[in-house]
């Protein structure tokens, strides 16, 4: 299943690339709960989630771990499918209330995320678990990634609370602005899942002696934490240099992008260590 799992996560970000070009195409705002930012965003940030989870499932053992990565597929859809709708009809996705199918799918978005936070806090505990198959390097890359990402749902949790208080309360054009302050926390931590992982795999193939490994993906584990929280620090205390919207674009397009760079020098390594923790397939 693995492979329909991929060809989910690759059609998730080419969704999301063709609201880019809609955007440049057609324009409007960048910033705001409308805004072709919005499809754009989620599609390529969750579609990098369902390929990063079907590939860094496979270094977990847990029981029912193709269920699970079904699951994150599909709800990861649903999100993305949501939030897209409403960006074509010309109204806010997330905690809008004004109708019945607004409220509706904004229950659903929420519903969603919920979904979402269960199967990482699953993932997160068996990544925990002993799995003498991986060597210590990748499998301290691989639980520092799974932890980041529970960082990153709870920020979204927060922000979601946020926010449905301020509708609650009949605030309703507050929410969105207070819900987009924790924008850039949330992304910082989102794909630590994908870059250490990437990092221990690249290092796998390049060098030859696990301690020197291990010391290496400490290092990165320990550089990357502390990036992830000044910027969330920054964002906790209302410190901006962007909008939160650019700063969170900037900050999952460099860790994203800098763990694909890893996967790639490393699939063009010639010599390959017989250790290498798991394949890309």
């Amino acid at each position: 299943m693995n492979r329909l799992w991929y060809l989910i996560g690759v059609l998730l970000v080419l969704a999301g690339l063709v609201h880019l070009g809609v955007l440049v195409v057609g324009g409007g705002p960048w910033e705001g709960a409308v805004s072709w930012r919005k499809p754009f965003t989620f599609g390529v940030s969750f579609g990098l989630s369902v390929l990063t989870l079907t590939w860094v499932a496979q270094s977990v053992r847990v029981r029912g771990r193709a269920i699970l990565v079904g699951a994150f597929a599909l709800a990861s859809t649903v999100e993305v499918a949501l939030i897209t709708v409403q960006a074509w009809r010309g109204v806010p996705s997330h905690f809008n209330m004004e109708t019945a199918v607004d409220t509706a799918i904004a229950r659903t978005l929420a519903a969603g995320g919920g979904v979402l936070i269960a199967i990482a806090i699953t993932m997160t505990i068996a990544a925990f678990r002993p799995n003498p198959g991986l060597t210590p390097s990748h499998r301290l890359a691989v639980r520092a990634g799974f932890a980041t990402l529970l960082v990153a749902m709870a920020f979204g949790a927060v922000m979601i609370a946020r926010g449905v208080v301020e509708v609650v309360t009949g605030n309703q054009q507050l929410a969105y602005t207070v819900a987009a302050t924790l924008k850039p926390a949330h992304a910082v931590f989102m794909h630590g899942v994908l870059l250490l992982p990437a990092l221990s795999w690249f290092v796998a193939r390049t060098v030859p002696a696990e301690d020197l490994r291990l010391r290496l993906v400490r290092l990165a584990t320990w550089a990357y934490v502390t990036v992830a929280v000044a910027v969330s620090a920054l964002a906790l205390t209302g410190v901006t240099v962007v909008d939160p919207s650019t700063a969170s674009v900037l900050c999952a397009g460099a860790i994203s992008g800098l763990a694909l760079t890893a996967l790639a020098l490393g699939r063009i390594q010639r010599a390959k260590p017989s250790a290498s923790p798991i394949e890309l397939t």
